[in-house]
């Protein structure tokens, strides 16, 4: 007899041999005429400039990650509201202080300024900065 666990583990086993075969059966089937046009690299239709390996500003990612983390807090509010009064006063508290904290986590990163689109303006030095002056 399998156990719960060696049944799980005979559709993971079944599963991947299916993807395999799968697989294998496309790369026997599929033609494979590359030529140069084909292998070049476009977005959208056009062609590539320059390489793909360019500096991509990091606020992008944050505000993501930012948006992420509240929308997944926020689809807790969901089951919450459909039983609230089946809980009671304690789950009411208990879901202020949730929203509290999301509040506060909103106000720290609003005012550390990371949902801010606009790039900081980058310092350039001058001359005179870098001249160290030595003084009598």
């Amino acid at each position: 007899m399998l156990t719960d666990f060696g049944i799980i583990l005979l559709f993971m086993i079944t599963g991947a041999v299916f993807v395999g075969i799968g697989i294998f059966a496309s790369a026997l089937i599929r033609p494979s005429k590359p030529t140069p046009l084909k292998l070049t690299t476009y977005e959208c239709g056009e062609e590539a400039i320059g390489s793909p390996w360019i500096k991509f500003n990091i606020r992008f990612y944050v505000v993501a990650l930012v948006f992420l983390l509240f929308e997944v807090e926020i689809v807790f509010l969901f089951p919450w509201a459909v039983v609230f009064k089946e809980l009671g006063w304690y789950s009411f508290l208990s879901m202020v202080i949730f929203v509290v904290i999301l509040l506060a986590g909103l106000a720290y990163v609003w005012a550390k300024g990371d949902l801010d689109w606009d790039k900081p303006k980058p310092y350039v030095p001058k001359l005179e900065d870098l001249v160290i002056t030595k003084k009598d």
